[in-house]
């Protein structure tokens, strides 16, 4: 998990870290974790674990955390 919250891409507001998915990655095949974080705006986005420094992307499943 990352030490500080991120900032919403949209927003710019501090968003809440929700905890970790496990996905298929189908590009590699690999079951990997993704990293849920949602915004004030109530907007869910989540990144690969082990791949932080890529850019958030917009969680197609906007209901599946509280």
């Amino acid at each position: 998990m990352a030490d500080s919250p991120l900032h919403c891409p949209e927003c710019d507001r501090p968003m809440e870290s929700k905890g970790y998915v496990l996905c298929l990655r189908e590009e590699d095949g690999e079951r990997v974790c993704r990293y849920l974080w949602r915004c004030p705006e109530r907007v869910l986005w989540w990144h690969w674990a082990d791949r932080q420094d890529e850019l958030l992307e917009r969680c197609p499943f906007p209901n599946l955390v509280r």
